[in-house]
């Protein structure tokens, strides 16, 4: 079976083509990216007399044989430059700079190059100029460095994992925490997947992912094919799949064509993009992605609506003082709905099950469950459901699903198990999101790829998985360190846009305390980290996991969590360190909200809020309780008017949080 790898050696290629050099730099003037064209084409990146991408090859393998790239003839260049303002509704700020200056290469043959340079890193993507149609077998993706970095990285945790086939790595969730090495030291014969971190000098990070991924394979990075290089795979168009996997659910590719993409005529095709940073919490507060999505589609947006999500399957519908059996069925779903409603909780969702098992028919329900009456009983307390729905069963009658769904009153769908970013299922998922933008449904992607700006798009969708979420907390063992990945995220597959982390676990775990319980599972840390990644994490639509009964005895943190806003006006990352610390404050409207996570490292956190000038503000504090180290349970909650001094000492217990909630008196 063909694999796409995409590099070609530089070796035995021989021509008299002239070398030709175009440069372009960030609107500051500190970034300088050059693009050398000659027998192949290289770019690379500096600032100042440090290289931070040495000189990387990018080309195009069409099926007939041609290669954009390789003695290319200019025939047009220009230069652009933009100051511009995004609006984005449902993002962690209300509105974007998009500042950047631009180079346009145009190519004998209809095809070109287009650069863009930021103040804080690179983009570049292809462009195709001819109303045809091809296949692409092949794009050279590299990103090369001039020294052995250290980087932190996501293998594929593919089914097979002892296979060193990558064709059995692109069936994956795209889940997994991270591996910490140099370049030299990665596993050649393992994918990982975007985004990932490289390590450079002077505090310098350059994180690689992608954007626009439309219509195109999802790119996943090795190390196997030159030194001190990731380069790019694809995973290859599928030919065959067969309907299968977890309760027939999934789409098993059994054969793959001999290209990667099918192209139908002129478009561009996925940004590939470079992020460097000089600070750690730049990251945590990148726009990148967002910047270079297409913009929305969706004319009227007044019908989207944000929120949390009383959640069923990662407590295992385990509720109790109740009368009546719980489990998949209406009566439980009504307590749901109750709680959600009494609590100011947008929505319900019905996780898997409430479909005929194995059918993968969503218009085949159980007859434990009446959706119908459930949808108006949740309206009539201005509750919305949201239904699970597996890819196959969503993909075969999307039309009629969305259609007599919403008919009914369904405000959406989480749909899960695609774990695959071929053309095909990345096509899917545009038109998933186009269908159920019609129907004026919002989409929760799960068992899927990282993001790449699709909810600038589609603002329909809403959150995104492609994260080890707190789901693993169920089954993982207790050498898997969450509390570690937890600080590490927010500036790595955070970049990439929103993650349903699915947090709110009120059973919590000090160290040495975890164990993976499946039907009462717990989280690992404090109670008050669970609360603080409502702050940290960003998800406009964003889940109570655990169940309703153990919050209505948690009155003080169901009333914080019920309390927080979704999306925001305004984000600053106060301070950060990957795999250590991170302090984020969002505003929303007039009121701030802070929230703090550390590692097994016990912290003082020292907050300087002189940035709220000289207003006024009510806190209220959750902070690790003075035995969170023994109870991840403990807490003290406190109140306190913000002092002119605006500073505020917080202790942080090891795998500990806090979260501060700044109410605006005057």
């Amino acid at each position: 079976m063909k694999i796409i790898l995409s590099f070609l050696l530089f070796v035995g290629i021989v021509s008299t083509q002239a070398q030709k050099r175009e440069q372009i730099t960030s609107p500051d003037g500190r970034l300088q990216l050059t693009v050398e064209i000659g027998n192949i084409i290289t770019w690379s990146v500096k600032t100042g007399d440090q290289t931070i991408i040495a000189p990387s090859p990018l080309s195009v393998t069409l099926g007939n044989g041609e290669i954009w790239g390789q003695n290319a003839r200019i025939q047009k260049t220009s230069k652009q430059t933009a100051d511009n303002i995004i609006t984005a509704p449902f993002y962690k700020k209300n509105q974007v700079a998009d500042i950047y200056n631009q180079l346009t290469l145009t190519f004998k043959g209809n095809w070109g190059l287009v650069f863009r340079v930021y103040d804080d890193g690179v983009a570049y993507r292809f462009r195709n100029l001819a109303d045809k149609a091809f296949t692409i077998v092949n794009e050279e993706a590299a990103f090369c460095f001039d020294k052995d970095y250290n980087t932190i990285v996501p293998y594929v945790k593919a089914r097979h994992d002892k296979e060193k086939s990558f064709e059995t790595q692109f069936f994956n969730s795209f889940e997994n925490t991270y591996t910490h090495t140099s370049i030299s030291r990665l596993n050649k014969d393992k994918l990982m997947f975007l985004p990932l971190v490289v390590e450079l000098e002077q505090n310098r990070k350059v994180l690689i992912t992608e954007a626009d991924l439309e219509s195109y394979p999802g790119l996943y990075l090795n190390s196997g094919q030159k030194e001190r290089a990731l380069t790019g795979v694809f995973a290859p168009y599928p030919k065959t799949v067969v309907q299968g996997g977890h309760n027939m659910l999934q789409g098993l590719v059994t054969a793959r064509e001999p290209y990667m993409a099918k192209v139908e005529g002129k478009r561009d095709f996925p940004w590939r993009i470079a992020v460097i940073s000089t600070d750690d919490k730049q990251l945590a507060d990148c726009d990148m992605v967002y910047r270079l999505a297409s913009p929305s589609r969706i004319g009227d947006i007044t019908w989207i609506k944000p929120g949390k999500v009383a959640w069923d399957w990662w407590n295992d519908w385990n509720i109790d003082g109740v009368d009546f059996k719980a489990g998949i069925n209406n009566d439980t779903y009504k307590y749901y709905i109750d709680f959600a409603s009494r609590n100011g909780i947008e929505y319900v969702i019905l996780d898997e099950g409430w479909a005929v098992n194995k059918q993968a028919d969503l218009l085949q329900v159980i007859p434990e469950i009446n959706i119908r009456e459930l949808v108006n009983y949740a309206m009539d307390r201005e509750v919305g459901i949201i239904l699970w729905a597996g890819y196959e069963a969503f993909r075969k009658d999307m039309e009629n699903v969305c259609r007599h769904y919403a008919n009914i009153g369904v405000k959406g769908f989480k749909v899960d198990f695609m774990d695959r970013d071929d053309q095909q299922v990345v096509d899917f998922v545009y038109e998933a999101a186009a269908t159920a933008a019609r129907y004026n449904l919002v989409l929760d992607l799960h068992g899927i790829y990282k993001p790449t700006g699709l909810q600038r798009t589609y603002p329909n969708v809403l959150n995104n998985e492609g994260v080890f979420g707190l789901e693993n907390a169920k089954w993982a063992p207790a050498s898997t360190d969450l509390v570690t990945y937890d600080v590490t995220i927010p500036f790595i597959r955070m970049a990439a846009g929103p993650m349903d982390y699915t947090q709110g676990a009120m059973r919590n775990a000090a160290k040495g305390a975890y164990a993976p319980v499946y039907s009462e599972p717990m989280s690992q840390g404090t109670r008050c980290r669970q609360l603080a990644t409502y702050i940290i994490f960003e998800s406009p639509l964003n889940m109570l996991c655990d169940n309703p009964s153990n919050y209505l005895r948690e009155k003080e943190s169901l009333e914080f969590i019920a309390g927080i806003p979704v999306i925001w006006d305004e984000t600053r990352v106060l301070e950060g360190k990957i795999g250590e610390y991170v302090t984020i404050a969002r505003r929303k409207g007039a009121n701030w909200y802070i929230g703090g996570l550390t590692n097994w490292t016990p912290r003082e956190t020292t907050l300087d809020l002189n940035f709220l000038g000289n207003d006024k503000y009510q806190a209220i504090l959750f902070k690790d309780g003075i035995n969170a180290d023994r109870s991840g349970r403990d807490y003290k909650r406190e109140e306190f008017e913000l002092t002119t001094d605006k500073q505020v000492v917080i202790q942080e217990a090891p795998g500990g949080g806090f979260a501060l909630v700044l109410k605006k008196t005057e």
